[in-house]
């Protein structure tokens, strides 16, 4: 096992063997929770915490990755069942709802350990089936209730758009759609188990792609609007909800990022290329789990068409004479760059298959990316990183420090970045949402699954 192969399968805490050993200064106690209180146990993931904990010389780092590796399951998912088939509603931690895009990225970790363990395979199959009812609620929603009858427990319940019963919140993001797509493909590739992809399943697939095609907006601005009574502007969404304008160039409209934030223009670039690479997985899995050669060819249709828009509409010079992928755009030859620490991000196309590691293009937008041109990017006394407007400025999240580690073959810089997670979880033995640059002791949600 190498070392990439050691950052996919287990984290980037993982690749801990490239950091040198130092003595423990303390005994580093588990910081999980009694096993009578954990919500589900996998033995496939106990045994991978077990090999890959003694392959890290570190002890600190050790004991951070025993924590945090399997902290989804040991306080996140809620198994059941529905009609006899199973669910799995998986929060995000210290928010009890479920984020289409957080529980598929929470899951996705584990998902080459699913051909090993029955159980674990249950509560993939039942996310994948809870993610397909979700979507068939509403397709433009980011985050559901667990039960589909109740009204949205959080402050989203007096937003000025379409609230229906079982929504937690409703910012139309195109990477909510996109992550359920990979997640499947992930776990079909892995298991090559057909049963999470019903009838039920496929109603919720086409409903996403049919959000997609309405998302173009050739025919109009589509039935999606959303305003929100609050001070911050990337709360809300300007000419009566839509967003600002943009020329219908066949790239797809994203009102919200992945950080739940809004967009500027309306184009968001690392969404729109997720979004390809997603309903060609979409079109693998519909025929080969399916054998729906329809709708699979549906959605390599519109996979191309937006990677043609793409190419035409998404990229920006880099002020060096070269090009790089813009972070937004409108269509009409206005582009924003920056990047934001939340995946789909231009540092993320990567890793979410959405660009090659090798690509030129991809290299220069990360390296730019990763430097004083993108205005999140945060340098300090405790780390290097990117954060976003979410959490205000001078914040690093921990997701940007593992993705730049993920895109570099250079051992020092996967050392660097590794240092910078260890010393920067304020003694919890936890990664958090974000912390201040050059105080890690200030940080946000202690409880980030």
């Amino acid at each position: 096992m190498n070392r990439r192969d050691i950052i996919a399968g287990a984290g980037a805490l993982a690749v801990a063997a490239a950091v040198p050993a130092r003595a423990a200064t303390a005994a580093y106690g588990s910081k999980r929770p009694p096993i009578s209180a954990r919500r589900f146990t996998s033995k496939a993931v106990e045994a991978e915490i077990r090999a890959v904990k003694a392959r890290i010389a570190d002890p600190e780092l050790a004991w951070m990755f025993e924590n945090c590796y399997p902290n989804t399951l040991d306080t996140t998912v809620k198994l059941s069942s529905i009609d006899g088939k199973p669910d799995a509603f998986v929060i995000t931690g210290d928010i009890d709802a479920l984020w289409l895009r957080d529980s598929s990225a929470q899951m996705q970790t584990y998902v080459h350990l699913a051909p090993r363990d029955a159980d674990l395979r249950r509560v993939f199959h039942g996310l994948i089936q809870r993610q397909a009812r979700c979507i068939l609620i509403d397709s433009y929603a980011n985050a559901f209730m667990e039960d589909p009858t109740a009204r949205s427990s959080l402050g989203a319940v007096s937003d000025k758009t379409e609230m229906k019963p079982g929504v937690a919140e409703r910012k139309w993001e195109i990477d909510s759609l996109c992550y359920p797509m990979r997640l499947a493909h992930s776990y079909w590739t892995a298991t090559r188990d057909t049963a999470p992809f019903d009838a039920l399943w496929a109603q919720g697939m086409a409903r996403a792609v049919a959000t997609f095609r309405e998302q173009q907006r050739k025919e109009g601005p589509g039935p999606y609007h959303f305003q929100r009574v609050d001070p911050s502007p990337t709360e809300t969404l300007m000419l009566g909800g839509y967003g600002a304008p943009t020329r219908k160039v066949g790239l797809i409209h994203s009102m919200f990022r992945p950080s739940d934030d809004a967009t500027v223009l309306p184009f968001l670039i690392p969404s729109n290329l997720f979004a390809v690479s997603a309903l060609r997985m979409l079109a693998q899995v519909q025929q080969e789990a399916r054998g729906d050669t329809a709708a699979a060819r549906d959605c390599l249709a519109l996979a191309a068409e937006v990677e043609a828009a793409l190419v035409a509409h998404g990229r920006m010079p880099d002020g060096q004479g070269g090009t790089v992928w813009a972070y937004e755009a409108d269509g009409f030859g206005n582009a924003l760059f920056m990047d934001d620490a939340n995946v789909p991000s231009l540092c993320g196309l990567a890793l979410l298959g959405a660009a090659d590691r090798a690509d030129p293009l991809f290299r220069r937008t990360a390296a730019l990316a990763w430097s004083p041109r993108n205005p999140f990017f945060f340098e300090g006394s405790a780390a290097q990183g990117i954060g976003g407007p979410h959490v205000g400025l001078d914040m690093i999240w921990p997701m940007s420090i593992m993705v730049h580690a993920r895109n570099s073959d250079d051992d020092a810089v996967v050392r660097q970045c590794l240092r910078w997670l260890k010393t920067t979880h304020a003694g919890t033995g936890f990664m958090h949402e974000s912390f201040h640059k050059d105080d890690p002791a200030k940080f946000t949600r202690p409880w980030f699954a």
